[in-house]
């Protein structure tokens, strides 16, 4: 199958507005293309993704890619609407800069494996990497965890920083013999690390029946299958057996409608890790978690984005 890549030079001030436009055109995602983060200063090198490219990024401004499932015999007519709606930003006092449109053919074989080249080794902590598996790497030293990756469809790659805040929380939250849930699982990175940390026992748990693959995929190439188990499932939705840590790398708008089935299922003295928080949504996770008799005893920050760590006294 043929996809069209429709490419657009714009501004930063505009990305989310242009980004916008396309998956309303029908678009399941969009890259990004920044050269901003050639020149970004991280507070701590854990985290960072390594070797980008400048070749990769425009001179100035922001390129916005996304691809669409367009013939040629069509290409016309979405190109034309595309740039009424751009055309209509400026309308507003959006500022898109050049506003060039790019279109290229993309063979979806091409397609699903171009985005491998920016995924690198990534150090989470000094303990901890996340390694995709078709890359070579080298340990740093003797008791370093590598978690080898095979993201798929799913997302869940370590590299975004809700992910980092959660990996993180579970390497100084999940103690020898612990019991896990893991709730919207996606790749089982979660689940991997615990495992991987001293947990006893996973059950990874996704709505999505992609990310439920996913995740046993990679379960099997970590070696740790046998100590998680993976399946579809909404939330802790049926879920009974109390457990020692609940770790849930979801929207925040989700986290506040399960709250009182994690005070539930957690053991006295239990913990909850939460993350993919924006900070403007913290107060109301924070509000949610007291409402259900969870304590919050540390929050972690990453940006703009926030982990939020509470117990069942």
């Amino acid at each position: 199958m043929k996809w069209s890549e429709i490419s657009i030079h714009t501004t930063a001030e505009a990305t989310e507005a242009v980004s916008s436009i396309l998956y309303e055109m029908g678009a399941n995602g969009v890259v990004i293309e920044d050269p901003e983060v050639l020149y970004r200063e991280w507070d701590t090198p854990f985290g960072e993704i390594y070797q980008l490219s400048p070749d990769d990024f425009p001179a100035e401004g922001v390129f916005v890619k996304a691809y669409l499932p367009v013939d040629s015999s069509e290409l016309f007519d979405v190109v034309e609407e595309l740039k009424e709606q751009l055309a209509q930003l400026t309308e507003y006092g959006l500022d898109i800069g050049k506003a060039n449109i790019a279109v290229n053919d993309v063979h979806e074989d091409e397609w699903a494996h171009a985005w491998k080249k920016y995924y690198k080794p990534v150090h989470v902590t000094d303990r901890m990497t996340i390694k995709p598996v078709w890359e070579e790497y080298e340990p740093r030293h003797d008791k370093e965890i590598i978690i080898e990756m095979d993201p798929g469809m799913a997302f869940g790659t370590g590299t975004h920083p809700t992910t980092i805040l959660c990996l993180r929380a579970v390497e100084k939250y999940v103690d020898e013999g612990d019991r896990l849930y893991d709730v919207g699982t996606g790749t089982a990175i979660l689940s991997i690390a615990a495992i991987k940390l001293g947990a006893e026992h996973v059950l990874a748990m996704d709505l999505d029946e992609v990310a439920v693959r996913s995740a046993q995929a990679n379960t099997e190439l970590n070696g740790v299958h046998e100590k998680i188990t993976v399946r579809q499932n909404n939330l802790l939705d049926g879920v009974e057996e109390p457990v020692d840590v609940v770790v849930a790398n979801i929207l925040a708008e989700v986290i506040v409608r399960f709250t009182d089935d994690v005070y539930r299922v957690l053991k006295p003295e239990g913990v909850f890790i939460a993350s993919g928080i924006i900070q403007a949504r913290e107060a109301d996770v924070k509000k949610a978690l007291a409402d259900s008799g969870l304590v919050v005893v540390e929050t972690i920050l990453i940006d703009d984005w926030v982990a939020i760590v509470s117990k069942k006294r």
